[in-house]
């Protein structure tokens, strides 16, 4: 696991520890040797991530969308800033160039760069190790959805293990080094009843 990819918000929120997180998670990444994947911004809790990295002596790679966000934004200490023309460019870049995947608190963004790597994962499109940092809790309900789409026959229970979860970042990282892809169910129900 020598890149990491991590979506987080571009605002700090509301809590202290959500700040704190983001820059443990940096020194954990920069002191483990692995590479910082992100939005390539210098605010928000993306841009004490990526200052956390860097002032450990880590690297860091930012993809952006060409013209899209102003540039008093973009962050110009990088290692690498690979720009791109457009959103899906930019998700599918980061995506292929990680190793692994780390949700942080943040906004639609977040939740949707989040979903789109666990429904690949689910489809088999990558192995890879994807995470979630549940700081204060912040990804509770989002959790409990994931267990009422399970109980309500839209996902297979076996399907809940593509996620790792957990409120430290050195735990998180040490479940992700581990981490095997987990045998899942039949993905369509409909289609393995019909066979009966």
């Amino acid at each position: 696991m020598k890149k990491v990819c991590v979506y987080s918000g571009s605002n700090l929120g509301n809590r202290e520890e959500y700040k704190d997180c983001a820059r443990k998670l940096g020194k954990i990444l920069s002191k483990n040797g692995m590479e910082l994947v992100y939005g390539g911004s210098n605010v928000g809790l993306m841009g004490e991530l990526a200052k956390e990295v860097l002032e450990n002596g880590g690297k860091a790679t930012g993809v952006i969308p060409t013209g899209l966000f102003p540039s008093q934004i973009i962050n110009q200490d990088l290692t690498l800033l690979i720009e791109v023309n457009d959103m899906h460019e930019r998700k599918k870049t980061m995506a292929d160039l990680a190793d692994a995947f780390i949700a942080l608190p943040g906004g639609v963004g977040t939740f949707e760069e989040l979903f789109e790597v666990l429904s690949w994962s689910q489809l088999g499109i990558h192995k890879k190790p994807v995470g979630i940092l549940n700081v204060c809790r912040f990804f509770d309900p989002l959790l409990n959805m994931i267990d009422v789409a399970i109980a309500e026959g839209f996902m297979n229970p076996s399907n809940k293990e593509l996620l790792l979860v957990d409120t430290q970042p050195q735990g998180l990282i040490e479940k992700m080094k581990i981490y095997s892809s987990p045998v899942l169910g039949v993905k369509w129900k409909q289609l393995s009843e019909r066979k009966n």
